[in-house]
């Protein structure tokens, strides 16, 4: 039974799930009664970080641009452009095993494509969440739900993988951003 997170709650991952080592990152979402009539795309995209915070190149960005990261570790699995269907909107899948040293953190964000063109924030988004899978079982590990608390809000960092004495841990994040992924991106140390 997964573990049900609020946010800023961190929980184990791989202590509480010995020889876990492939892990399917889920995020979806629902737009609200009061969307702008515009299609809605959400762009899920990770960030590898070092111990400061910023990434180390940026390659470190792996997004609908960049699917995969140069180590193998992650790999994004496609852009959705419309969110509609039940379950996942978009997935990432990670291999422990192969994230290099140098990452301490895996912060995973969506963002709204063309936010301002269109007219759209996260105040119009609904039911947005991101799950962690164990992908060899299936079985859902984490899930933290996000809740309605955001407004103006474009881009939101929504969890991170985070490396603690040798495990892996998880953080339900939730903060919100404003100037989309490009503001997202800068503050990670990525050249946009």
């Amino acid at each position: 039974m997964a573990i049900s997170l609020k946010k800023g709650q961190k929980v184990d991952l791989t202590k509480t799930n010995p020889g876990l080592k492939n892990i399917l990152i889920g995020l979806g979402w629902d737009t609200n009664k009061y969307d702008s009539g515009k299609d809605f795309d959400l762009d899920a995209s990770v960030f590898l970080l070092g111990e400061g915070g910023k990434v180390n190149s940026d390659d470190d960005f792996v997004f609908y641009g960049n699917l995969k990261h140069v180590s193998g570790s992650v790999e994004h699995l496609g852009d959705n452009l419309t969110g509609a269907g039940e379950g996942d909107d978009e997935e990432i899948k990670i291999d422990l095993s192969k994230v290099p040293e140098n990452v301490a953190k895996i912060d995973f964000t969506v963002t709204i494509y063309e936010a301002e063109e269109r007219k759209q924030n996260f105040g119009q988004v609904e039911n947005a969440f991101i799950r962690v899978v164990n992908e060899a079982t299936g079985e859902e590990l984490i899930r933290y739900d996000l809740g309605e608390d955001f407004s103006i809000e474009t881009a939101v960092v929504i969890g991170e993988l985070y490396r603690n004495k040798g495990e892996w841990k998880f953080n339900a994040i939730g903060s919100g951003f404003s100037g989309g992924l490009a503001s997202l991106g800068k503050n990670y140390g990525v050249n946009v």
